[in-house]
């Protein structure tokens, strides 16, 4: 942890070309692997709205120091969710951009077989467009190219969107219950929406689970492997298990567990995937659904269990990749209980932003915000900023803080 880079990211060059005063670096989860920020090595990030809750993760610094005030803008990136998890948790606007839009260079080509995109996490919709016009574009020998917006991002936060046909759905991907307040926030929007002349209409999920456990995780867990076999590489010697916390470790063993064909299979589904997803563009320009099936949960509490540290601490010590591969299933049923929505834009490579729609009342009477997570075509930011930007006129959330 120690460790400072000898030259800045592509994006950071274009954050200190734009007169950005960067601020500091906020916590975030080993590698970006958890969707709550809890790592071993800083301990856990509290969330501004009730400092017992999880501020989602992996961006959940990020999170927690917009919510907060400290900055009204803060870097993310997002490979299942983790821009728009932390936005909904902490109140805020965050837009997973296209695939392509910002560049991994120079040190990466891409992340995560292109699920990993740059981002940020705003206060205001306005500051989501203004970051994203600075930073956006390609450099040399990035492996994806999109076309580039036809005109400025902050241009299209004050223009009307015209009429949008959206498709909107609360069913759970795995088919569990999903909070009530997730659902409130979602047939609220829907509301809204009508009254703002657009087309709304409820459909059933354009995906289904497998996609999460047979081609999601397999492709996580390989890249998680390679990246520990990078970091091996810089050590001059094999990473430890006391390198790494112990879930990184058994997961890059589940990694490596998996055969090319495997990975290669994924990819498959991937595609297939898009297909599906492309099918639902054809009617829908956007699909709308919670960005969390449930309230933000308290700290800690999708940590391991007791038999689950045995569990994790036996396949390190014997380096048991094969019995991880046994608990797939199992791994993602709890994490994809609480975010069931998010990971298939990281597949397909489409935007998806989460609006700060709703707050709901807890028993101790504090707030807690809920997001909306709309998901568009490849390359359409410019539609996403225009809805975003009416969205925020009809329903303002930035007079809105946590009270603290």
């Amino acid at each position: 942890h120690d460790y400072i880079s000898p030259r800045d990211s592509y994006a950071v060059t274009k954050i200190r070309e734009a007169g950005l005063v960067i601020f500091g670096k906020t916590n975030t989860p080993e590698f970006g692997l958890t969707p709550f920020t809890e790592p071993l090595l800083f301990g856990p990030t509290n969330n501004p709205w009730d400092l017992e809750r999880t501020t989602a993760g992996s961006s959940g610094g990020s999170g927690a120091a917009v919510a907060a005030g400290f900055v009204p803008i803060a870097t993310a990136n997002d490979g299942g969710g983790s821009i728009r998890m932390p936005a909904s948790c902490c109140g805020l606007f965050g837009m997973k951009p296209s695939r392509g839009r910002i560049s991994w260079g120079r040190m990466f080509g891409d992340m995560w077989n292109g699920a990993a995109v740059e981002g940020s996490v705003s206060r205001t919709v306005r500051d989501s467009a203004a970051y994203l016009d600075a930073v956006q574009g390609a450099s040399p020998g990035d492996p994806y190219i999109i076309a580039p917006p036809v005109r400025p991002y902050l241009q299209e936060v004050s223009t009307a969107p015209g009429k949008l046909r959206i498709g909107y759905s609360c069913a759970h991907t795995l088919g569990h219950e999903v909070d009530p307040a997730c659902v409130k926030a979602v047939a609220q929007t829907v509301e809204i929406l009508k009254s703002e002349g657009h087309l709304v209409e409820e459909v059933p999920l354009p995906y289904h689970k497998e996609f999460l456990s047979k081609a999601f995780l397999v492709i996580v867990a390989g890249e998680t492997a390679g990246e520990l076999r990078v970091l091996g590489e810089f050590l001059g010697r094999k990473v430890r298990t006391s390198d790494v916390e112990p879930n990184t470790y058994a997961l890059h063993l589940l990694g490596k567990s998996f055969t090319a064909a495997d990975y290669a299979y994924a990819k498959h589904k991937w595609n297939e995937l898009c297909r599906n997803i492309a099918d639902f563009h054809e009617k829908y320009d956007l699909l709308l659904t919670p960005t969390l099936a449930q309230r933000p949960f308290k700290t800690g509490a999708l940590q391991n269990t007791a038999s689950e540290k045995i569990l994790v601490n036996t396949i390190n010590t014997l380096g048991l990749g094969g019995v991880a591969r046994t608990q797939v299933d199992q791994l993602a049923e709890k994490i994809y209980n609480w975010m069931p929505w998010t990971a298939f834009a990281n597949m397909t490579g489409q935007p998806s932003m989460s609006v700060p729609m709703f707050r709901t009342e807890e028993d101790n009477h504090e707030t807690l915000p809920v997001g909306v997570m709309f998901t568009a075509r490849l390359g359409e930011e410019d539609m996403m900023f225009r809805l975003a930007g009416q969205l925020e006129r009809a329903a303002p959330w930035i007079d809105h803080y946590p009270g603290i």
